[in-house]
């Protein structure tokens, strides 16, 4: 992994990504229990423990419901499962975080997306599958996106949201328009923005997913870690 020299505050802030948004940048979202903080089901099914015990692992399997849940852990964390969930999908993301900010195209001016282009947004996201997006997910951040001949082409938008820092999330295109810089474009959009904001962006990516880690890295983004994306629901 490369040395991005981060501060030991930011270190420790990437190192719990969802915990550190939902209790600074998302604060005003989370939903709070004793051990266990998360985002409403609605919006995402992420969620992260204050400390992981085992009345904790009993109050996240109450605060999923019969939805899904998801947490994120330290690469080969020795970690109970969770009584009364099943895990469904268990993958190592690599956490990349931007060392460069590369111009944004000032001709470059995407759509800004938003509650009437959901149905939209969630028909792309299935079809691409970026990771979990939901009806309300756009409610995290700023969300824009590519119209070609009427049809959303491709978007992209900002999800966690901890001090200092903003991730780059949802990037997709449609299988009918790739290929022609649409991603790029829209990822040095969101940077050069959240950049102004004196944050740093970051993103997370399937760990296998080489094509994505390329692009991200001819963007400025350089590898931090890997991460285990768990995701559970009740049977």
């Amino acid at each position: 992994m490369s040395d991005l020299r981060l501060s030991p505050d930011a270190t420790a802030t990437l190192d719990q990504p969802i915990l550190s948004a939902l209790t600074t940048g998302h604060r005003h979202l989370a939903l709070k229990g004793r051990a266990v903080v998360r985002y409403p089901a609605g919006i995402a099914p992420f969620a992260a423990f204050l400390e992981e015990t085992d009345a904790a692992r009993r109050e996240l399997r109450e605060m999923a419901g019969s939805g899904p849940i998801a947490v994120l852990r330290a690469e080969g964390a020795d970690t109970a499962p969770v009584a009364g969930l099943e895990t469904k999908l268990a993958a190592t993301v690599l956490q990349m975080v931007a060392r460069d900010i590369p111009p944004a195209d000032p001709a470059f001016a995407p759509l800004a997306l938003g509650a009437a282009d959901v149905p939209e947004m969630l028909e792309l996201t299935a079809l691409t599958k970026p990771g979990p997006f939901f009806a309300r997910t756009h409610e995290l951040g700023r969300y824009v996106g590519v119209r070609i001949g009427g049809r959303l082409a491709a978007m992209a938008g900002e999800r966690l949201r901890p001090a200092g820092f903003t991730e780059v999330s949802a990037v997709c295109v449609h299988p009918d328009f790739r290929g022609q810089g649409h991603a790029g474009a829209l990822v040095k959009l969101l940077m050069a923005e959240i950049a102004a904001r004196g944050e740093t962006p970051f993103l997370h990516l399937y760990a296998d997913n080489l094509a994505a880690r390329t692009l991200y890295e001819k963007l400025g983004f350089a590898a931090r870690k890997n991460l285990v994306f768990v995701v559970m629901q009740a049977p």
